[in-house]
């Protein structure tokens, strides 16, 4: 069992305690908000691809692997394996548990183009509908490179308070978590995996590129708070009664919390910026094929309106 709390953190033991592998392969948990939302996301996305069938579109296979395996099959294993399990209890199991919801399942999820399904397999009305709320200024404002990494340091610092504790130990806020994290990083990765989606210059989106790999990095500014403070930040100092042998102290659960923020927060960045640099030259590539296009006197024409705006 681990050693009761002492006066002060230099007495916590600091060994760290491993969970056994029947432990981490068995436990399980129902999460039935979770649920819902794999079982919605898995029709939805089986419908359109019938629907594309129907039309004569053939979708990859490995596309619809990533969302069903990477997307759909990971979300339920973290939310109703171990990591659900035991994520009221330990810290790091939960802060891994969201992360993973927030940095990595999405993009995966998108890989699948979840979007572009839907264009191929709605009719016009529904795909003009479908764009209406794409260029709706919320989708837009979410769709910008530059607020997504803003958002994931302002959730995630929150973990620096007692707020902590509260996400843990509340069944409501712990569901309700388990949803909105995950729908609000698909929106986010969106741009990224969807890049026909959010037209943008590749100026841009060289732009979006630099700040990304800034503050891509300042993400894992809470897990390195997290893992350095020498105080239990959440109030929570000592486990109830019965707490598995295995469980770390309170303090070096809150140091393992930061250290998989930490290491998420920065492993994550390698491949969206390879995404990102993709998504320019994408779009370097569609714009020399409109200038191309243009003939001699569009080109004279656009050239004297670009001089003229410069003279001004």
């Amino acid at each position: 069992m681990p050693r009761m709390l002492g006066s002060g953190p230099a007495r916590w033991p600091t060994i760290v305690r491993v969970p056994p592998v029947s432990t981490l392969l068995t436990a399980v948990t129902l999460d039935p908000a979770a649920v819902a939302l794999a079982l919605a996301a898995a029709v939805l996305y089986g419908v359109g691809l019938r629907s594309a069938h129907r039309r004569g579109e053939r979708w990859p296979l490995w596309r619809v692997l990533c969302f069903y395996v990477f997307g759909i099959a990971a979300y339920l294993v973290l939310t109703c394996g171990f990591t659900g399990a035991y994520g009221r209890e330990l810290r790091w199991a939960f802060t891994l548990k969201l992360a993973l919801l927030f940095f990595v399942i999405p993009p995966l999820a998108g890989l699948g183009r979840p979007l572009s399904l839907a264009r191929t397999a709605l009719g016009d009305r529904g795909r003009r509908r479908l764009d209406a709320i794409m260029a709706s200024r919320p989708m837009r404002v979410l769709g910008n490179a530059f607020v997504a990494p803003v958002l994931g340091l302002a959730f995630f610092g929150t973990f620096l308070t007692p707020l902590l504790a509260t996400y843990r130990a509340d069944p409501v806020v712990s569901a309700a978590l388990s949803v909105a994290i995950p729908l609000l990083g698909l929106v986010l990765a969106l741009p990224i995996t969807e890049a026909e989606g959010f037209q943008r210059t590749s100026s841009f989106i060289m732009l979006e590129f630099v700040y990304v790999f800034i503050e891509l990095l300042a993400d894992a500014v809470p897990g390195i708070a997290l893992r350095l403070n020498e105080t239990v930040l959440d109030g929570v100092t000592q486990w109830a009664a019965g707490a598995p042998g295995w469980f770390p102290s309170p303090i070096r659960d809150q140091q393992l919390a930061g250290d998989l923020l930490w290491f998420i927060a920065e492993i994550v960045d390698l491949p969206i910026i390879i995404l990102m640099f993709v998504r320019f030259s994408r779009s370097d590539r569609r714009e020399a094929r409109s200038f191309d296009e243009l003939s001699d006197e569009e080109m004279d024409a656009l050239t004297e309106a670009h001089l003229r705006q410069r003279g001004e």
